[in-house]
């Protein structure tokens, strides 16, 4: 079955350093991947305000924040200006397209959309999405097709944007198959390919894996469910720092367990877009990660059969 890999490119130092590893040990064992790119000025020092959500504290003591993202990064946009990835790491991702990995956008602002666009109006949620597309343009010299809204954060003018803007679908929510997004009770949007495994920084640490290791646990969870897809998301900040040999050998084990690894396009092209489920999007918490997420609800059949 298959099982798309989606690499979320968070920050400046995530594109600079992690992007080239990743790059290069993917290529080595053969494996497509999805590298959505942050675009715009990496902020992440602003996300000191998350410190009030429910377990964001739990969290950065749980994975080590400051050893897989480093002090400078931690202060970019707060003490230091933080640097324009965009501008300043166009060699870098130019490289990534040129080796054949698909492309497509994260966002311009990675913190502002997420601890913004749930409450945002339409008129900001466009913009936001407008700068990230003209500034992927600037760089790949053509559209992007496919947008991951930055921390699974999304409001109801997204999924219409999206469309509007020209994407082609787009993996923006957590959830348990591809499906069309329902917004007010209208089908709205781009087809969704959503996230359906814990990422690596929601298992790190957690006492509740008996021992085994997040990359055992990953491999249990594919094999127990050998006969579905599914989407993986990492994050150039961890598979491609510390660990990067993890994240080999847990590639070594889906190949082993014969998964079809790819890419987001990959898949996509795999699917009866008009058959798929019409399903909601609604707010809920995930196991491992602080605050609220966009995630799959329930199918317009299923309203409708009151189940």
């Amino acid at each position: 079955m298959q099982l798309a890999l989606k690499i979320d490119v968070d920050t400046f130092r995530g594109t600079r350093e992690g992007v080239p590893r990743l790059a290069d040990l993917l290529e080595r064992l053969g494996v497509q991947a999805t590298f959505l790119f942050s675009v715009g000025p990496d902020h992440t020092g602003r996300a000191i305000r998350r410190a009030f959500q429910p377990g964001f504290v739990r969290k950065v003591k749980r994975t080590s924040v400051v050893a897989h993202y480093g002090w400078r990064t931690l202060i970019y946009g707060t003490l230091l200006p933080g640097p324009h990835i965009g501008r300043r790491c166009a060699a870098v991702m130019r490289s990534v397209a040129r080796r054949g990995f698909e492309v497509g956008v994260h966002g311009y602002d990675h913190v502002k959309w997420q601890d913004g666009v749930a409450s945002a109006s339409a008129n900001w949620t466009r913009r936001e999405l407008e700068l990230a597309r003209e500034q992927f343009q600037e760089l790949f010299q053509r559209p992007p097709e496919v947008h991951a809204a930055a921390g699974w954060q999304v409001n109801d003018y997204v999924p219409n944007l999206e469309r509007e803007l020209g994407f082609r679908y787009a993996s923006d929510v957590r959830g348990h198959r591809p499906f069309i997004p329902v917004v007010d009770g209208r089908v709205s949007g781009v087809p969704q390919l959503p996230t359906t495994l814990p990422t690596l920084d929601e298992l790190i640490g957690r006492s509740d894996l008996q021992g085994v290791t997040p990359v055992g646990h990953l491999a249990r969870l594919t094999a127990a469910s050998p006969d579905r897809d599914h989407v993986y998301t990492l994050h150039a900040e961890l598979e491609g720092g510390r660990y990067l040999e993890s994240f080999e050998q847990l590639l070594q084990s889906w190949q082993g367990q014969g998964r079809r690894l790819g890419c987001l396009s990959e898949y996509y092209g795999t699917l009866d877009t008009a058959g798929l489920p019409q399903c909601e999007i609604v707010a809920r918490q995930v196991a491992g990660r602080a605050g609220i997420l966009a995630c799959q609800g329930r199918s317009t059949h299923e309203v409708i059969e009151g189940k």
